[in-house]
């Protein structure tokens, strides 16, 4: 089939009136920007390899960079430019300007790979430093901006999600395939009411294949600064609100997953409250409970049942921060 399809002239617009055409115009970049330029009968294919070159030309300064400054934002939280849509005067400054032009080299001399850049940042001694807080530090600098300390964050609200269905063993690894609803409406104007998603099996499949409706948040998770999709979001709010608490202990998603996990939790250790206790901490924060912290968690167990430790464990600060 014929791929190449020859565009149609392209005029300016007096006051950007298409009713108005004025001079003919030729396609080309930004003429300030390492300017390139076609003639006006080139083909959309001839266009967009010319665009896609320009973009990606190792003398362009800010392509990589972008690139690198979002990949580093996606594992420490912020960027070492705050403002990943913005690298211009009304955007931040880097904090390591030194640094950024060292990765989006590298980047570009690994010929643009992103899993090389992602082992690269993983394997620093930066990714690799404990969290831990001490006054000095706080003193000098307490957003952790010149990484004295790995900064710790919340995990995101998708995160949140699966990582309680794959600790209650109900998560659904199926990839591809239509997405499952949140809501009873896709559109329309009749509203959006919510849908106890997770009471259905394709429900439970992790929460990227959650049809998104545009500016309407998920009933749960959606109190946990996921973007409504009104807007481009380049990096997300960090809050901690009564509301997100209030979800996340009392919803009906987390009463049910709260219930799966105890079952498994049984299924593997049996009814000694210790043995359940401490699987109950090795499937979801990856550790064995501390003396006392294995003393209070027998106590609850004892009093309130396996299944209300679950829902402690879903809203404990271990199992909903990084690290």
């Amino acid at each position: 089939s014929e791929m190449c399809i020859r565009d149609r002239t392209m005029h300016l617009l007096n006051r950007g009136d298409p009713e108005q055409p004025k001079d003919e115009v030729a396609p080309a970049s930004l003429s300030f920007l390492n300017p390139v330029e076609l003639p006006g009968e080139s083909n959309d294919l001839e266009r967009r390899t010319v665009l896609a070159n320009w973009i990606a030309d190792p003398d362009n300064p800010l392509t990589a960079r972008v690139i690198v400054n979002r990949i580093w934002q996606w594992h420490f939280g912020t960027g070492l430019v705050a403002t990943a849509n913005d690298f211009g005067n009304l955007g931040v400054a880097p904090s390591h300007p030194e640094l950024l032009d060292w990765l989006a080299t590298e980047f570009i001399e690994s010929g643009w790979s992103v899993k090389d850049l992602h082992r690269l940042i993983v394997s620093s001694d930066t990714y690799q430093q404990a969290h831990e807080v001490h006054s000095e530090g706080l003193a000098k600098d307490s957003d952790s901006r010149l990484l004295w300390r790995f900064p710790s964050r919340r995990i995101e609200s998708e995160v949140i999600r699966d990582g309680i269905l794959a600790v209650s063993n109900q998560l659904d690894l199926k990839m591809f395939g239509r997405g499952y609803d949140l809501f009873h409406s896709r559109g329309g104007t009749g509203g959006f009411k919510p849908i106890e998603s997770h009471k259905k099996p394709e429900g439970r499949r992790r929460m990227i294949y959650a049809y998104k409706v545009r500016m309407e948040r998920e009933a749960v998770f959606g109190a946990f600064d996921c973007p409504d999709a009104g807007q481009s979001a380049p990096r997300r709010s960090q809050s901690t609100t009564p509301i997100q608490a209030l979800n996340l202990f009392n919803s009906q998603f987390t009463i049910d997953l709260a219930g799966d996990f105890a079952a498994r939790i049984q299924k593997d250790v049996g009814d000694d409250s210790a043995a359940q206790i401490s699987r109950a901490w090795q499937l979801s924060i990856g550790r064995n409970p501390e003396p006392d912290e294995l003393s209070d968690a027998k106590a609850l167990v004892q009093e309130h049942g396996l299944e209300t430790l679950c829902r402690v464990i879903f809203n404990s600060n271990e199992f909903l921060f990084l690290p």
